[in-house]
């Protein structure tokens, strides 16, 4: 394979890539059309003032020749720089009529007009392009060669030289102009998905951190409101924790906007820990199995961390239930409450993301694609008996390099 055939095989990758995401760029750049075909009849010029200076047998012939060949090269032209176009039946038939035409022309006539070959030969590159471009090249340059060889002799090879010339770079010169303008869409498509896909990440990271900062920082001061009034050591302590839980929240937005925040479940536990409690729900985490991967630890985190802040915003549970246990290959974690389980922000009735009748808000939304694209899922919904659980499945040990490559693949 040439190196031009895997340019093309890249481009069209690219811009497969780019139509499945979303339209290419409408203006990619000023398309070429035939308008840069047209100064090269400049060369019949020649052929032009024999007619008027009355150095042509049967000049009505010639003019009528000269009209045709300009008319069939012009439609030639005009249609070789769409594809749709340039490989109809009407073009190709156009440009055999040229070629008879340029016979006809050159053999009657010779001098000026075995110009006509080259001109030839330029309609026939920009025409085929790559297909059957070599065999029907070397066709025309040795037509040109036999006819002028009857007028000029071997002086005659000059005009197959410059025909065979003519045909090839053309066809090099218009494949190469159309290769970058592909080039251009589709980097301009990435950067575009590139734009795209920050954008994603930053909302996505931003809902999860401060959704669940807020969350905990409303329900601490909601009890330290309470304590003020006959605990002022206790509601100290929770104040001293909103300092706390806003500073971490300031070092977390720094790192999601620099693009280095990483979850950890440890810490999610933690806060669970913090927050649950002062909103008034007793938890319970049971946590069996061999140690995570770093990547599944993150993913994991950002379960616990969503879920939890639904739990305290919308459940009014009694208590929370968090279970982590691993086999040899997966592990499952589950949130589960005795709240109410019905929707309201990111709590889904009749399912969850991947399930049926899901309802799922931004939060577990954005969670499933992530487990998704790990490999994993992500299921929540309502329970039979009563309450709401979020149950997450992931291999064992997570790449972290294939999870980013897919979610760079869903954005």
């Amino acid at each position: 394979m040439s190196w031009t055939q895997k340019v093309r095989c890249h481009v069209r990758a690219a811009r497969g890539a780019a139509r499945r995401a979303g339209e290419l760029p409408e203006n990619p750049g000023p398309p070429p059309s035939g308008f840069t075909l047209l100064p090269w009849l400049l060369l019949g010029m020649g052929a032009f003032s024999n007619l008027f200076q009355d150095q042509t047998p049967n000049p009505w012939i010639g003019a009528l020749g000269l009209l045709t060949f300009n008319s069939l090269y012009i439609h030639v032209a005009f249609r070789a720089f769409r594809r749709q176009t340039r490989e109809a039946r009407s073009t190709r038939v156009a440009l055999v009529l040229l070629a008879a035409v340029t016979c006809a022309l050159a053999a009657g006539y010779g001098g000026n007009w075995l110009l006509f070959f080259p001109l030839l030969g330029l309609a026939t590159g920009a025409a085929l392009r790559l297909s059957h471009l070599r065999p029907v090249g070397t066709a025309v340059a040795v037509l040109a060669g036999a006819v002028s060889f009857f007028h000029d002799g071997w002086g005659g090879l000059d005009i197959a030289y410059a025909t065979w010339i003519s045909t090839m770079v053309t066809a090099a010169i218009m494949r190469l102009s159309e290769a970058v303008r592909e080039l251009r869409a589709a980097r301009q498509e990435l950067a575009r998905r590139a734009v795209e896909k920050e954008r994603l990440r930053f909302s996505r990271d931003l809902h999860d951190l401060l959704g669940h900062t807020m969350s905990v920082i409303v329900v601490k001061s909601e009890a330290a409101r309470r304590l003020a009034a006959f605990d002022l050591d206790a509601a100290l302590d929770q104040i001293t924790d909103i300092e706390s839980v806003g500073r971490q929240a300031l070092t977390e937005i720094r790192e999601a906007v620099t693009g280095y925040r990483r979850g950890s479940l440890d810490t999610e536990l933690d806060r669970a820990h913090s927050a649950l409690p002062a909103a008034g729900i007793r938890l319970a985490v049971t946590r069996t199995g061999p140690p995570l991967g770093s990547q599944t630890e993150a993913l994991l985190g950002w379960v616990v961390r969503e879920a939890v802040t639904n739990v305290v915003r919308h459940s009014a549970a009694r208590q929370c239930e968090i279970t982590l246990s691993g086999g040899a290959e997966r592990v499952r974690l589950s949130v589960v409450d005795d709240g109410v389980g019905v929707v309201a922000g990111g709590r889904g009735a009749g399912g969850g993301p991947g399930g049926s009748g899901a309802r799922a808000g931004t939060g577990l939304t954005g969670l499933a694609e992530r487990l998704a694209a790990a490999g994993g899922s992500l299921t929540a919904g309502p329970r039979a008996r009563g309450g709401f659980a979020v149950s997450a499945e992931l291999p064992l040990d997570v790449d972290a390099t294939e999870t980013h490559s897919a979610v760079a693949e869903r954005a």
